[in-house]
């Protein structure tokens, strides 16, 4: 393997698939500080691919983590209005958002999860219109990973410290295709495939989904006119982008009054420098009334009171338990990369592309329809090699869709 050659893959893919960069477009990036030697290949890439101007945003561990040690409680509540138009202003210009993502699953470790869940609040609150370009895909956006020290150290424990970090972002390359001779070549015969799994489940139309698995018995209905959706998305001047990279799965949108049951995690959930693990979620006409964990219950309920959507499904997502990530057999700690690995769920908002006309829709009307609206979106990872979903039509026939985690 030629690392060297493989990071410079690895920035081509994510500019050119990934963001799916367009002349004279301006890019705004997120990274992690301890990531700047391949943020710079990346910016590279991005100009030679013909962008007007890249814009860095650097994000240090330590210095955010001092914020929640040390700062008086108002600044939790707090949100720079100038940072949020910044993002409005990309947005509406038609910029592309490139996220480089590296998770440290023990950054908030014994801080209060209320002061986390103020900030998530307040930036998710000032942040309302930006998110809303997001959501209804009207801009190229992309999640992408790279290694950092901490996140390393927890993921490949298990392995010499000297070893880690080679370990994670060999990882990265396969998962991401990069290991191929011509990796974007492979991942636009993959998004073709996901692409027709889609097609298949909306010729199908399904009116429910039923979920049996240890510790899970649940039904999911579908809302009515849901558009199942992967691999791929469509930007508002007609350009592809990914905005997951990797990404396995295809997602749909749940009516949001039409879940009952219970459902069990499979994987701990890294929310926010929080882990929960071992949560059950216990769901009435739609809306968790019960719920346990046997860690992180409390940062567990402080998500359920960011508002009265964060306990309503706003998303429904199939992935087999035999994929490429999945079969590493190894905990990410990683809500981008674990919910490539199962059958997921997510908490909070919907993404109104899911619905038929969806994003032409006002709020109003969207939730006239009975889509979820929240200020947080959180995947939860419930698949297994022990889970079947049967899929129930309009006519009430029932059909095997999944057996022992993978398609039926």
């Amino acid at each position: 393997m030629d690392f060297q050659k493989d990071l410079q893959k690895y920035a081509e893919l994510i500019i050119k698939v990934g963001v799916n960069i367009q002349p004279g477009q301006v890019l705004y990036i997120e990274s992690p500080l301890e990531s700047v030697e391949f943020t710079r290949i990346v910016v590279r890439k991005a100009y030679e691919a013909g962008s007007k101007y890249v814009q860095v945003n650097w994000d240090d561990e330590g210095i955010t983590r001092s914020r929640f040690e040390s700062a008086y409680d108002d600044s939790f509540d707090y949100y720079p209005k100038w940072k949020a138009s910044e993002m409005e202003q990309i947005a509406e210009s038609g910029g592309a958002i490139l996220n480089l993502v590296s998770p440290n699953p023990v950054l908030f470790e014994g801080i209060d999860p209320n002061k986390i869940a103020k900030a998530r609040r307040a930036a998710a609150s000032a942040r309302q219109n930006y998110l809303g370009y997001i959501r209804s895909n009207k801009i190229s956006w992309c999640l992408i990973n790279v290694p950092t020290r901490a996140w390393v150290d927890k993921v490949f424990f298990d392995l010499p410290a000297e070893e880690r970090m080679a370990a994670m972002w060999e990882s990265i390359f396969y998962m991401n295709r990069v290991d191929k001779e011509d990796p974007i070549i492979s991942w636009n015969e993959h998004i073709r495939s996901l692409k027709s799994i889609s097609d298949k489940l909306n010729d199908k139309r399904y009116k429910k989904l039923h979920y049996s698995a240890p510790g899970t018995n649940l039904t999911v209905e579908l809302i009515q006119d849901h558009v199942w959706t992967g691999g791929g998305s469509i930007n508002q001047a007609g350009n592809r982008f990914v905005a997951n990279m990797p990404t396995e799965e295809v997602f749909t949108m749940p009516l949001r009054g039409g879940t009952n049951g219970t459902v069990k995690s499979t994987m701990p959930l890294n929310l926010n420098g929080n882990l929960i693990e071992d949560f059950s979620l216990t769901f009435e006409n739609g809306k968790v009334t019960h719920f346990t964990a046997e860690k992180g219950y409390d940062a567990l309920k402080t998500l359920f009171e960011t508002d009265e959507g964060a306990r309503y499904l706003g998303e429904v997502a199939l992935v087999p338990h035999r994929s490429p990530i999945s079969d590493m057999n190894r905990i990410f700690y990683n809500i981008g990369l674990d919910e490539n690995a199962s059958c997921h769920f997510a908490l909070g908002n919907a993404y109104p592309f899911n619905l038929e006309g969806g994003i032409e829709l006002s709020k109003e009307d969207l939730i006239s329809r009975g889509v979820n609206m929240s200020m947080i979106h959180v995947d939860f990872m419930i698949g297994s090699s022990e889970l079947d979903i049967d899929g129930e039509l309009p006519d009430g026939t029932i059909e095997s869709l999944f057996r022992k985690g993978n398609w039926a």
